[in-house]
């Protein structure tokens, strides 16, 4: 086969991409969504469309499959949103490719290579994190926020007093020429990516940890950072804060200076930026000001104010009029489930956080609950938007007296803009709870509580936590985890016990399917207790709910004392894959298919669609026997809608041993 031109489809796949703003003329794509581009044969070479076609996507200085970095796929039948995978149309001398990377793959700059015994080079194509795709972690699903937090080149920044506040209009201009190479190579002169350039590549599939690499390379110190800050009014070899207007001149100047720091910059000009480079590489982001910020100097959550007897504050603990800073949207599988969401993100340069000047990302609603243990940097938050003040007067002859203090004069009328509006939206209620209200002394307290513990050390203590990796789809064997934790100072002696059973939805338990019981001696650190869980031990337990109930038991074998984790698991089913439903016609079909993913066949299979004015008030269903072990099973179901509008289809996969496999596709039914 001799390929003598490709097309790489820019402005169709950029345009499907939510990427034309940045160009017409190179392939940028996100996460988890297909993309097609056309090989053209020289006349008389033919497709082999067999085993022997391979590809390779690979981005970073040192591709490896293990890192994630680089990917190796075959043509498959069907596009999998899952992972990466390729199909291909062949007619005449053209061939259609179709590709569709993995909704967690790491972002940036990849090659794409068919491998057919010698590599041929298919193109260069920019890869993105994807607030429309589901399985993405910054997924965002209402389109009015996808528009107003990711799409928009401009906004609106509130600076001023709580009862005067004003508004500076702001060009991000994430879409303009150059700046989504700037955006990737701020990535690239991370200390981060200098030091381990392919953990770094790696890591960059997570946009927690992306958005923390931003928050410390948008300002310039302890890296080749992007802004100086300066608050000191003296700006002659710079520019004045006050003077930029917009995001593309500062990451310009940066770039074309060979990574110099740009002078200078404040606390909107540092959020503005992250704003713009968090956008372009996908994340949605919004820029925050919150009136009357405290910066805790020492981290005990009260601002104390000292004044000598001229009334001049000789603290470090301040207050600004304002501060500004960022939220990003994305979930948070490194912590509890309901911490997902907006998560704050600073990149002034006012705190190091693991010896970096960072701060971030942490969960808007740890800051409100008073989390102060959760990742990351949650106390210094909390501070600025929750500190108590005491203030005291120090007089010459050395003696200190309390003057009096506030609990409501820090974190007021934190503001953004609104979604799709030029007006302000107050979110104070997102950080905290009403000013003196019972809740918000509660938040206060148990935030100083946690606050103490962290500066002595952990909780102390024995701890049990159950933990599981996201691959628990069933048909798999999978391992669960029971991790120990001795935060005494003496070594213990512990008994694990370790119990799968099957339970069902209403709390019923079933059968046993995994036992694990061990003795063990471990010191002032952690252990790890593994149970395997085997299909072939917990298929004939396990309900059509699919679900699993973990419990570990660590018995302190010197006090007797109980300690106890357990968690609810689900297992994965089969994904239903919709291959095409038309959406205008009388006569609609739905295309479907899907993969068994057990190790033995499933028998009885049948699908079943149903939907309002769509299937005659009845379900519909179309029986395909039996499904051997890991094979597809397509079908065409015919159905005929009798009312125009907004539809939704409603499909089930049903089988002897895979029960309540389900989605749906939302239809436009035309006159």
């Amino acid at each position: 086969m001799t390929i003598e031109r490709i097309d790489l489809a820019f402005e169709v796949n950029n345009t499907d991409h939510h990427t034309l703003q940045n160009s017409a003329d190179r392939l940028i794509v996100r996460r988890g969504q297909p993309f097609t581009i056309t090989l053209h044969l020289r006349p008389g070479t033919h497709f082999q469309n067999g085993d022997n076609i391979n590809f390779i996507a690979q981005t970073g200085p040192i591709p490896s499959v293990e890192a994630q970095t680089k990917a190796k796929f075959s043509l498959s039948r069907f596009i999998s949103r899952s992972s990466w995978s390729a199909t291909a149309e062949m007619s005449d001398s053209t061939v259609s490719l179709t590709v569709c990377s993995h909704p967690n793959a790491p972002i940036g700059v990849y090659k794409l290579i068919l491998d057919q015994g010698e590599a041929i080079g298919l193109g260069e194509f920019v890869l993105l994190f994807n607030p429309w795709c589901k399985q993405d972690p910054v997924y965002l699903a209402s389109e009015a926020e996808r528009e107003e937090y990711v799409l928009s080149q401009d906004g609106l920044i509130y600076r001023g007093i709580p009862k005067r506040i004003t508004v500076l209009p702001w060009t991000f201009g994430q879409f303009e020429p150059g700046i989504l190479d700037i955006c990737l190579q701020i990535l690239d002169e991370s200390p981060n990516y200098i030091s381990d350039a392919a953990l770094d590549c790696s890591e960059r599939r997570n946009p927690v940890y992306v958005t923390r690499v931003l928050s410390a390379m948008i300002n310039s110190l302890g890296d080749k950072g992007v802004l100086v800050g300066n608050w000191s009014d003296d700006y002659e070899d710079g520019v004045k804060p006050t003077v930029w207007k917009d995001s593309c001149s500062i990451l310009r100047q940066w770039s074309n200076d060979g990574c110099r720091a740009v002078r200078y910059g404040q606390c909107w000009v540092f959020a503005a930026v992250a704003c713009t480079v968090s956008r372009a590489l996908g994340i949605p982001c919004r820029v925050v000001t919150n009136y009357g910020s405290a910066r805790d100097s020492n981290g005990d959550l009260v601002m104390e104010r000292f004044y000598n007897e001229f009334d001049e504050n000789i603290a470090d603990d301040s207050i600004w009029n304002f501060h500004v800073w960022v939220e990003n949207w994305m979930t948070r599988p490194d912590l509890s489930l309901g911490y997902e969401g907006w998560q704050a993100s600073d990149p002034t340069p006012q705190h190091r956080s693991e010896g970096v000047f960072c701060c971030g990302p942490a969960p808007v609603r740890a800051i409100k609950e008073g989390e102060l243990t959760y990742k990351y940097d949650v106390p210094f938050v909390y501070a600025e938007v929750n500190a108590d003040v005491v203030e005291y007067i120090k007089l010459r002859d050395g003696r200190v007296f309390k003057m009096g203090g506030s609990t409501t004069e820090v974190g007021k009328s934190i503001s953004t803009k609104a979604v799709g509006r030029d007006e302000r939206e107050d979110i104070t209620h997102n950080y905290k709870y009403p000013e003196g209200s019972e809740e918000e002394r509660r938040v206060y307290e148990k935030a100083n509580h946690h606050n103490k513990l962290a500066q002595a050390g952990e909780e102390p203590g024995l701890h049990i936590k159950i933990k599981v990796t996201p691959d628990m789809q069933i048909g798999s064997d999978f391992d669960v985890y029971a991790e120990l934790k001795n935060n005494t100072m003496v070594t213990k002696s512990c008994r694990v016990m370790f119990y799968a059973q099957a339970v069902s939805y209403n709390g019923k338990l079933g059968e046993t399917c995994g036992l694990g019981n061990c003795l063990i001696l471990f010191y002032v650190s952690g252990s790890r207790v593994t149970l395997r869980l085997e299909y072939a031990e917990y298929s004939k337990a396990i309900t059509q709910d699919r679900m699993i109930k973990l419990l570990a038991l660590l018995i302190d074998a010197e006090t007797r004392d109980f300690y106890r984790a357990k968690k609810t698991i689900i297992l994965d089913g089969p994904e239903i894959i919709i291959l095409g439903v038309p959406k205008v016609g009388q006569n609609l079909v739905a295309d479907l298919a899907l993969q068994n993913p057990l190790p033995e066949p499933l028998e009885n299979c049948v699908f079943t669609i149903h939907g309002a004015n769509l299937t005659d008030g009845k379900p519909i269903t179309h029986e395909v026997g039996t499904v051997g072990p890991k094979e597809f099973v397509t079908a065409k179901v015919q159905f005929t809608p009798n009312l125009p509008g907004q539809r939704k289809i409603l499909i089930d996969f049903a089988s002897d041993k895979l029960h309540n496999v389900e989605t749906y596709e939302n239809l436009v039914i035309y006159e």
